[in-house]
């Protein structure tokens, strides 16, 4: 029989697994502990935090015996800053983690026995490769303006002055311009008494060309000499293009409101990705890391072998950044995104390429996909973390086109929705590919091959 276990307690546990949010997990008396900041193979006393009759989450409160796979993080405020999860665990085994984390899901939740999961795609580097950052702002206890990420599991914010996995020539931006902030005067935003003008700073850059964009995420429009300090920015910064104001005046935890303005230079910036050029604006939906993305696009292509006589739908399709590429391989491809700014955008980036066999329409997929009037021969699926609303599967499973590729952020979701497409045999699961677009974190992407 197994002993009751209290709150407070302090237990020793040995660590033989990972979450998928990212912690670890060992076994104490038959019952599941999940302990932040450990990696598989620690020994550690933990303090028992929250206790259920069958599980437990607990604070790490020693290192008794370290793991072969944890490292010395490379940057100094790893341990507080809630950015990033896993800078204690050495590159290779995150990518373990990872494909594991993939093949975990395919199993349990959609049931498949064996599914073929190829290696994780690794990032370029596993530090340096955010092209987007986006921080909030807050004000030290001695009045000083800051930037950061939260700590974790709280709302203390973690002042930054640098952060190791965001590209480097960001950095300047985020230590100097808290310090503009200041010397003006602008007040900062308070959540509890919702007063205050600014909330959040983003940074933004383009990988291969260096553009950069600013915005400040505001209450109110009304920011008495953001003109003129606009326009020293783009002096002092000589990569940086455009500098933005977003207005959010809402009680939300959402980081963006619906309007953004230019306020000096462009309201976008230029980036290549997979030679194409895109315009890119401080709102738009980007990939984070340039590289992956472009890695697991190439990765698709080849699996996808296109002959130039497809009909191709490109399902959640943003501002067409795999939309487009793939429209030069097919006879005909469509885009269909919710978001008509993101149409918009992929409609300039279509013509700034001359990509001409390509249309796109504004609408929820699971509106548009059943009422198409065409059958495509291929359709990409790109769904947000919440996975494809139930329409859109049957709807494929009516029209059933000959290849699904589905592009996933969370798998989870992919696993639930691959289960109902390969249901009765309609759908045969070949093949998943991971890619690491996040690495220092537990997130992993995926995109998995569906054949009739």
């Amino acid at each position: 029989m197994t002993n009751i276990w209290k709150q407070g307690e302090l237990i020793e546990v040995a660590i033989a697994d990972l979450t998928d949010t990212g912690d670890g997990v060992g076994r104490y008396e038959e019952r599941v502990v999940f302990v932040p900041d450990t990696v598989p193979g620690d020994r550690v006393q933990v303090r028992l935090l929250h206790v259920k009759p069958k599980y437990a989450h607990g604070k790490l409160i020693q290192l008794l015996h370290p793991s072969p796979h944890r490292i010395r993080p490379s940057c100094i405020v790893a341990d507080k800053c809630g950015g990033c999860q896993w800078q204690h665990i050495d590159y290779e085994y995150q990518l373990e983690a990872k494909r594991n984390q993939v093949i975990q899901a395919l199993q349990r939740i959609g049931g498949f026995t064996a599914p073929s999961v190829d290696p994780v795609l690794t990032a370029v580097s596993p530090l340096g490769y955010r092209n987007k950052s986006t921080y909030p702002v807050s004000v030290s206890s001695t009045g000083q303006v800051q930037a950061g990420y939260y700590q974790k599991g709280s709302h203390h914010l973690v002042n930054l002055n640098q952060c190791p996995v965001q590209d480097s020539r960001l950095n300047p931006l985020l230590a100097e311009v808290k310090q503009d902030i200041q010397k003006r005067g602008w007040k900062i935003y308070d959540e509890q008494r919702h007063q205050g003008q600014i909330r959040h700073l983003g940074l933004r850059i383009g990988r291969r060309t260096g553009e950069m964009l600013l915005t400040l995420v505001v209450t109110e429009w009304k920011l008495a000499g953001i003109t003129e300090q606009a326009q020293e920015w783009l002096q002092r910064y000589p990569q940086l293009v455009g500098i933005a104001l977003n207005r959010n005046p809402e009680r939300t935890n959402a980081i963006f409101g619906a309007e953004t303005r230019t306020i000096a230079g462009v309201p976008y910036l230029k980036e290549k990705f997979a030679d194409l050029e895109f315009q890119v604006r401080p709102d738009t939906f980007f990939q984070v890391s340039t590289e992956t993305a472009e890695a697991l696009l190439e990765v698709i292509q080849s699996e996808l072998n296109l002959q130039g006589d497809e009909v191709l739908v490109d399902a959640y399709c943003g501002i067409g950044t795999l939309t487009l590429p793939l429209a030069q391989r097919v006879r005909q491809a469509v885009g269909l995104e919710l978001q008509a700014e993101a149409v918009e955008q992929a409609i300039l980036n279509a013509d700034r390429n001359s990509i001409h066999n390509v249309t796109f329409q504004v609408g929820a997929v699971e509106n548009l996909l059943p009422q198409m009037g065409i059958i495509p021969n291929v359709v990409i699926l790109d769904p947000p973390r919440k996975g494809c609303d139930r329409t859109v599967i049957d709807s494929l499973l009516r029209s059933k086109p000959a290849r699904i590729v589905y592009v996933s952020c969370k798998v989870a979701t992919l696993a639930r929705d691959l289960k109902l497409l390969c249901q009765g045999g309609t759908y045969t699961l070949t093949r998943v590919q991971p890619a690491d677009f996040f690495p220092q974190t537990s997130h992993v992407e995926a995109a998995a091959f569906l054949v009739l």
